[in-house]
């Protein structure tokens, strides 16, 4: 029997698996260098593919959600995960030169405009470049929306969602003394920057566990275990963005500057039982969005791969791309 049917069934509403025509390292300064590749039509229309975490890299299947005839696809490792360089390096490493490094690879590729596409944490990343650069973006798309707030930080972390997993959060905390389990965000920080790796990975797998339980609809609270520097990378990335509010200036400011992008379109597609990011930041930004749809799916939960979320993206990418060819 196959034990993962709702993984093919996700894999039906794919555009077929395609190539890169163009892998680089590009240099950013600071001494990071970060892994670019573009494929689908060099001609075509340019998308960026903004992945999560922070720290969760891009990976071959994040190309098939757009029609590669259609669309000129770029997507890229942020600072310090995935193929980038320095690995797992948080030194010169924040939201805003992430800002610039995208920035960067526009400029470079030679790109006017282009699209938008994140989930996650790569949706955060797309509302605030669109957000800092928006004569620079067409459209905006965005799944599961995590708009860096503290309270979406203390949802996850605080023991929110524990409440409906409390054997996965058990094992969260456990590992963490009773007197330093008011701040999981800063108690993990201690020891993902311990300066042991033995103890930084054992607590990277335990970190990013918590979350990779609860990413799909159909979990069962279990997890399986991470590679151990993916899993280092990954937790030592995130929890510095975290620790450090994403870097932004105070809380809430994505929403406070939605008027910089009122006019730009944008869809957002989110899963109505997300436990990572619950759907209501994903309402709140649609309300303060007039150009803005909301595409709530039923049955999905936080992950790219529920077959609920990549029908609904691919849909989307497709709608755009018919409307760009009828231009």
């Amino acid at each position: 029997m196959d034990k993962n049917p709702d993984q093919k069934r996700a894999v039906q509403y794919l555009h077929p698996p395609i190539d890169p025509f163009d892998q680089r390292m590009l240099d950013v300064g600071q001494g990071h260098r970060i892994y670019v590749e573009q494929c689908g039509n060099p001609n075509g229309l340019p998308v960026v593919v903004l992945h999560g975490g922070p720290g969760g890299g891009c990976s071959p299947a994040m190309r098939r959600y757009f029609d590669p005839e259609v669309y000129r696809i770029i997507l890229f490792d942020q600072r310090g995960c995935g193929r980038s360089r320095p690995h797992a390096s948080v030194t010169d490493n924040t939201t805003w030169h992430l800002v610039a490094d995208i920035e960067a690879i526009r400029e470079v590729l030679g790109i006017d405009k282009w699209v938008a596409f994140g989930g996650s944490w790569g949706a955060t990343l797309a509302l605030i470049y669109s957000q800092t650069h928006p004569s620079r973006v067409c459209n905006i798309v965005l799944r599961g929306v995590f708009l860096m707030t503290k309270a979406e930080l203390d949802w996850f972390y605080g023991g929110g969602a524990g409440r409906f997993w409390p054997e996965t959060w058990a094992r969260f905390v456990e590992k963490i003394p009773r007197a330093e389990r008011h701040d999981m965000i800063g108690a993990y920080h201690k020891r993902l920057f311990s300066g042991d790796v033995n103890e930084e990975v054992r607590f990277g797998r335990a970190w990013s566990a918590w979350e990779n339980a609860l990413a799909s609809i159909q979990s069962t609270g279990a997890s399986g275990e991470s590679p151990g520097e993916y899993a280092r990378a990954f937790a030592r990335l995130e929890n510095h963005y975290f620790i450090n509010g994403g870097f932004l200036e105070y809380d809430g400011q994505i929403l406070s500057q939605m008027d910089r992008i009122a006019e730009i379109p944008g869809v957002i597609v989110q899963g109505r039982y997300d436990m990572i990011c619950p759907p209501h930041s994903a309402w709140t930004l649609s309300e303060l969005w007039p150009n803005c749809q909301l595409k709530m799916v039923r049955n999905a939960g936080h992950a790219l791969s529920e077959p609920g979320i990549s029908a609904e993206l691919v849909r989307i990418m497709d709608d755009i791309a018919r409307k760009a060819r009828s231009k």
